[in-house]
């Protein structure tokens, strides 16, 4: 069966319309009170298709998520990584601290201990990929010779997420501008990319 322009543009603006509709909900009511019934009502689309593009309410919330933390973190490179991790950083505080976004991220968080298959999806479809962008941030930093050859990349991937991560799973303050900078910079000694720059 071939799929008419028509249809892919329907298709489409259907998709948008329930992840739109799902991050208005939770926004509105909580993630815990989002329901499929609820999103498909809003956005004007059948139950049968959501659960034919998503298997749960929250694989759209994923989705709807990943989209819009893409756009809001992009992984810039000025030539300074100080600089351009400083930015990516406070963007996703910023992007956890407002809702729908935070709110809904630490609901699918919530859902991982008791279903396998979103557990997978979180990993492959948003945590593998932006882990490995920021590794590749980073590695381009060192071919720029600002981080050492011999640096630990995805450690240091894991030491610059896993605060700000920290903070919002346990619901602590978030990080203001002058700890995200405290915290680029020791992550950044801890490469030794202070040396890197006398050689």
């Amino acid at each position: 069966m071939i799929t008419s322009p028509s249809s892919l543009r329907r298709s489409e603006s259907s998709r948008r319309a329930t992840l739109e509709a799902a991050l208005d909900l939770c926004t509105e009511k909580g993630y815990g009170r989002v329901t499929v019934e609820a999103i498909a009502a809003r956005a004007g689309v059948s139950k049968k298709t959501i659960y034919r593009w998503w298997p749960s309410k929250s694989a759209v919330l994923l989705e709807a998520f990943t989209e819009a933390l893409v756009t809001a973190t992009p992984f810039a490179d000025t030539g300074d990584i100080a600089t351009d991790l400083r930015t990516h950083v406070t963007g996703a505080v910023r992007f956890l601290a407002e809702p729908p976004f935070g709110p809904a991220y630490a609901g699918i968080l919530s859902e991982l201990h008791h279903d396998d298959a979103l557990a997978e999806t979180v990993r492959t479809q948003l945590i593998d990929p932006r882990f490995e962008a920021a590794v590749d941030r980073l590695r381009g930093a060192q071919q720029q010779g600002q981080i050492p050859p011999g640096a630990d990349l995805r450690l240091a991937v894991e030491m610059l997420y896993g605060p700000v991560y920290y903070r919002h799973v346990l619901r602590k303050p978030m990080q203001d501008a002058e700890t995200v900078a405290a915290l680029v910079d020791h992550v950044l000694r801890s490469l030794g990319a202070g040396d890197a720059r006398i050689n």
